[in-house]
């Protein structure tokens, strides 16, 4: 009986936690030190979200150019024999291990699930990561694509969705930058519609129609549905949360140049826009030195 009121009791106090914590207005300041440095709040100059979120602090991308080249037997044993490798899995797998069911559900309440401010300049080329190599179906064909086939050479900004919530968010970053630059022949937009969890990604395969219904008939050919594991890229990739959307922008040699996720700020949507005009000219440049006079 005493175990029991025990339980009851720890269930109310949670249940009053949780609906002080949903009342507008009402922030966490969670600390585990004594000197209260986190019970600071956030001075009146600007907004909190401002203030707390951080501009992207690295490159994303993996180190190793991509290739459409399957990996074979041999390449597979190689890289389960290497032991950088094998602790890099390891404390992913442990990481990922502590983490809660709805964990990524409940980040979405803080700033929509947003970790990060796209920055406003380009990574350096000489800094920059590559875009790991996904394969999917495309809507116009049902055929495998790669994208590092599919963008190598081009300018490419990708959009990486999961959830109807991430649909909206990569809209708010892609739909300016679609309008200008979507006629110009060394653009491309692709959409990745990842579906890592096997029934998800057989329901989705069942209702591609209607997608391809919803998708513009000129993107079909660009919008690829995919079940690659991607939980060892996930982190390369700043792919911390599955409910939001996520965008990059990609070079003509597949390396990432910016990128944003969840719901886009008005300066992001803009630098997006930006950044892939500047590499239009400069791709375009580079075709017309090497044209034939």
């Amino acid at each position: 009986m005493l175990v029991r009121a025990l339980v009851r009791t720890q269930w109310q106090e949670a249940a009053t936690l949780r609906r002080f914590i949903q009342l507008p207005g009402c922030t966490r300041n969670l600390t585990s030190g004594t000197d209260g440095s986190a019970d600071k709040r956030p001075s009146a100059k600007g907004p909190p979200d401002e203030l707390t979120l951080p501009f992207l602090q690295r490159p994303l991308g993996v180190k190793d150019r991509p290739s459409p080249v399957l990996k074979t037997w041999a390449d597979t044993r190689e890289e389960l024999m290497d032991q950088e490798t094998r602790l890099a899995q390891r404390e992913h797998l442990m990481k990922e291990a502590t983490k809660g069911y709805f964990t990524d559900l409940n980040a979405t309440r803080r700033h929509g699930g947003k970790t990060w401010i796209a920055p406003n300049v380009m990574i350096r080329e000489d800094k920059a990561l590559y875009f790991p190599n996904v394969v999917g179906s495309s809507l116009d064909t049902k055929s495998k694509k790669h994208t590092a086939s599919m963008c190598e050479g081009r300018i490419s900004v990708i959009s990486m969705l999961s959830t109807r919530m991430s649909e909206i968010h990569v809209k708010g970053f892609t739909t300016p930058t679609n309008e200008r630059y979507l006629s110009n022949p060394l653009y491309q937009y692709v959409q990745i519609n990842l579906q890592e969890n096997l029934l998800k990604s057989f329901l989705v395969s069942l209702f591609l129609s209607s997608i391809a219904k919803s998708v513009p008939p000129e993107l079909h050919s660009t919008y690829l549905v995919s079940s690659q594991n991607m939980e060892f890229v996930r982190e390369h990739l700043g792919m911390v949360n599955k409910h939001v959307g996520y965008v990059y922008l990609v070079d003509d040699n597949l390396k990432v140049r910016w990128a944003g996720c969840a719901d886009a700020k008005v300066e992001e949507t803009n630098a997006l826009e930006q950044c892939t005009g500047v590499l239009l000219s400069r791709l375009d440049k580079k075709t017309s030195a090497k044209a034939p006079r």
